[in-house]
């Protein structure tokens, strides 16, 4: 199945509980105007899309009202198609300019962490590119072995530890077999706590030196992986790890589980961080570079 099928697939529940729903409103219209507005105002604010976004939609609509671009009700998907396109931004890739390019991953447990790094990995290899794993979520045994089940499903070399080592640590292995083995990217898993933040603070700063004094120059993202169904939620998160960490782009995982692809749109409203990669599904190619023409044609296909 062709990816752009499996995000049309995996995004039904939005659309269904969200974009579907327009086609109901547009037939209860002859024309477009303040009350057809109104009512699509008042079903995109009870989606995860959430109000900041909402009103921005909302407000270039009414322009295109005024100065004429939309008075067919028929032209009224193509504009919606338009304005979330422009919203959404461009995907932007991963900046890997430099061999090795460090790709530091943070978020909380449970978010697709663990799964998300072996796709990426994945997909990577699958590029020709040469990657090494530090498991540097040293807090927990269950976390090391889930991510060796992956690198080895991906074909990603692992540097590890035993647990409760210090995370610094592997890093600093890590960055040394990378070297020796001429990588061509170096993915760092991290601890995915947020109860407290002074100590995840310390850990992310104290493996930043590492990186800086070991691989001064080299091209850095700093990936958040959030969990779609958890909504409006996973904004909360991303405003407290980007407080421990300049966040260069998202991982937004999850969404065939839930009707709140819209929180996308939040997300690049109120954080103006890049989403860089979606997934849709549990296998090891369920997840891809992030495209805003895809991603809201999926919403509207039949």
């Amino acid at each position: 199945m062709a990816f752009l099928d499996k995000l049309k697939s995996g995004l039904s529940k939005t659309k269904n509980a969200i974009f579907g729903q327009i086609d109901e409103v547009l037939k209860a219209f002859v024309k477009v105007d303040e009350d057809l507005i109104d009512e699509l105002e008042e079903l995109l604010i009870m989606s995860d899309i959430g109000v900041g976004a909402t009103e921005e939609i909302i407000e270039q609509l009414r322009d295109d009202v005024k100065s004429g671009r939309l008075k067919e009700k028929d032209q009224v998907v193509d504009a919606l198609k338009a304005i979330l396109e422009g919203m959404i931004g461009e995907g932007e890739p991963l900046d890997l300019s430099t061999k090795p390019s460090v790709v530091l991953v943070i978020g909380v447990n449970g978010a697709g962490k663990t799964t998300s790094i072996g796709k990426i990995s994945n997909r990577l290899i699958k590029q020709g590119k040469k990657v090494v794993v530090a498991a540097a979520d040293t807090f927990r045994a269950a976390a090391i072995d889930q991510l060796a089940v992956w690198c080895e499903r991906s074909g990603a070399e692992l540097v590890r530890q035993n647990e409760g080592s210090d995370p610094a640590a592997v890093v600093f292995d890590a960055i040394s077999y990378a070297k020796r083995k001429e990588a061509d990217v170096l993915i760092i898993d991290t601890a995915g706590r947020l109860h407290n933040k002074k100590n995840l603070m310390n850990e992310l700063a104290k493996i930043n030196r590492v990186i800086d004094r070991e691989l001064e120059g080299a091209a850095r993202e700093n990936l958040l992986v959030l969990d779609a169904t958890t909504g409006q939620n996973a904004i909360l998160q991303a405003k407290e790890f980007r407080n421990a960490a300049d966040i260069t782009g998202l991982v937004l995982n999850k969404l065939d589980g839930t009707a709140k692809g819209g929180i996308v749109l939040s997300i690049k409203k109120e954080l103006e961080i890049p989403v860089k990669f979606i997934g849709v599904g549990e296998k090891i190619d369920d997840m891809q570079e992030f495209d805003n023409k895809e991603f809201v044609e999926a919403f509207f296909a039949e």
